[in-house]
């Protein structure tokens, strides 16, 4: 564990000597705090199916355990719905948060390894921010993941990736996600 102190994720790194000078300079800081920075990133999967097979679920849970390095939990239902023959507080899907060298070590996979394994893929969606420095993005197969066994997968699902900023505008975040390497798509605008 003693070796493990002092390390530092290589997009950590990245984020204190590229990313926090160029945000600093574009937005105007008057201080390095005011700088934002990204501090959790969410990994959410519903299970379809879940309430006719609870195995389900421990699938999905051990797979984002496998994914993001940290173990993760299922997540309940919080009412019940008849037509959906849904009672309250059963397994439907599972969650993790990552936080810290974690988070980094997981957005470095993602961006270096993960996406590129899309098919057909031109970078994701601008238009994913909720107006409050966060965005989220979807994922449709998790078989992009090298750590997922394809021969061991009896069903392909997706899950919602959130990165959860400190920034206060789309804007900001953007320029933070981007400066942190996430491919983006190009979109030019017309003004036809």
């Amino acid at each position: 564990m003693e070796k493990l102190a002092n390390y530092t994720p290589r997009l950590a790194s990245k984020y204190k000597a590229e990313v926090v000078p160029a945000l600093q300079k574009k937005f105007n800081y008057k201080s390095v705090m005011q700088v934002p920075r990204l501090t959790k990133i969410c990994i959410n999967r519903g299970v379809n199916g879940a309430v006719a097979d609870k195995k389900l679920v421990d699938v999905a849970v051990e797979e984002l355990t496998t994914i993001s390095g940290q173990k993760a939990v299922a997540t309940t239902s919080k009412k019940d719905i008849s037509n959906f023959k849904l009672r309250r507080n059963m397994p439907i899907g599972a969650k993790v948060t990552l936080r810290g060298a974690k988070m980094y070590e997981f957005l470095d996979r993602l961006i270096a390894i993960s996406l590129p394994r899309v098919r057909d893929f031109k970078g994701i969606n601008d238009k994913s921010f909720d107006g409050r420095g966060n965005y989220t993005m979807g994922v449709t197969e998790q078989i992009i993941f090298p750590e997922i066994d394809i021969d061991k997968v009896n069903k392909i699902t997706g899950m919602d990736i959130t990165f959860v900023t400190t920034a206060t505008t789309n804007e900001e975040a953007y320029e933070l996600l981007k400066g942190l390497g996430l491919p983006f798509k190009n979109i030019k605008k017309d003004n036809n």
